[in-house]
């Protein structure tokens, strides 16, 4: 199955027993290194304990609430604005702005519907997510004078090497630009248009986040390490062990296979 979702979404036969692109190699990690602590760090609710251990609870968004069911959230306790989102996937979220104006009868048949999905087996064999228990987290609704911008840092075993910048993010209009560790714009684009000079502004923590990413990527083969800046404070987003499920669209090509030589292969640790 997983072969031949890869061939259909890069239209590039999958090879698991020399993977040489990154994109193999995400391929391989997936079927090989799916670990309790990468399930552990995928969950959203739980993954804030480890990364308060790492490197401070400071750099966590305020959490607002949990629940294991949609109906247990009492609204009249949140804030005006808040954001609501399943801890066991990517993108089952909702960006409350005005709490008056929510379709709570929409809301509820979305989360109704997400909490009964597996992340795992619905974008390519992503066989961390699949133990996670669904909840339901709220938190605080961060905001920008221009937008929130992500900040996401490729490492490799430790060493943060490229910082994917990356705006409107879950929507048609998202933009990425790509950076080396000296904030020099690499000249490469995957699956998402380029950026351009829209996202060149360094962020004022850019060296900061550096360091937290080196940290809490130091016991992973690869890890993408996701901050936001607010007022010039750092929140940390998400650990992303699988970013675009492996299958990115990488121009011009050959970048598939620099940071897959960028990527050391672990010794195997799960067999699927």
């Amino acid at each position: 199955m997983l072969k031949a979702q890869y061939y259909l979404t890069t239209g590039k036969d999958l090879n698991l027993d020399n993977p040489e692109s990154f994109n193999e190699k995400i391929q391989w990690l997936k079927l090989h290194d799916s670990t309790p602590l990468k399930t552990k760090l995928a969950d959203k609710y739980l993954a804030r304990d480890w990364i308060k251990e790492k490197i401070g609870e400071i750099y966590l968004v305020p959490l607002l609430g949990v629940w294991d069911d949609f109906d247990q959230i009492d609204f009249s306790l949140l804030p005006d604005k808040f954001v609501l989102k399943c801890n066991h996937g990517s993108g089952w979220n909702l960006i409350v702005k005005d709490k008056s104006k929510v379709d709570l009868n929409k809301a509820r048949s979305d989360f109704k519907y997400w909490m009964k999905l597996n992340f795992a087996f619905i974008h390519g064999c992503e066989l961390h997510y699949k133990d996670i228990q669904p909840k339901i987290i709220a938190e605080k609704f961060l905001e920008s004078d221009h937008g929130m911008i992500d900040y996401r840092f490729y490492c490799f075993s430790g060493n943060p090497t490229q910082v994917w910048v990356d705006i409107h993010s879950g929507t048609p209009y998202h933009l990425r630009s790509i950076y080396d560790m000296n904030w020099n714009r690499i000249p490469m684009k995957c699956t998402w248009p380029n950026g351009g000079s829209l996202l060149d502004k360094q962020p004022s923590t850019f060296e900061e986040m550096k360091k937290l990413a080196a940290v809490l990527s130091s016991e992973f083969a690869f890890v993408r390490v996701d901050f936001f800046e607010v007022n010039k404070q750092i929140f940390m987003g998400e650990m992303t062990f699988t970013p675009m499920s492996g299958m990115g669209s990488f121009d011009p090509p050959e970048w598939d296979k620099k940071l897959g030589d960028l990527l050391t292969l672990p010794q195997e640790k799960t067999v699927v």
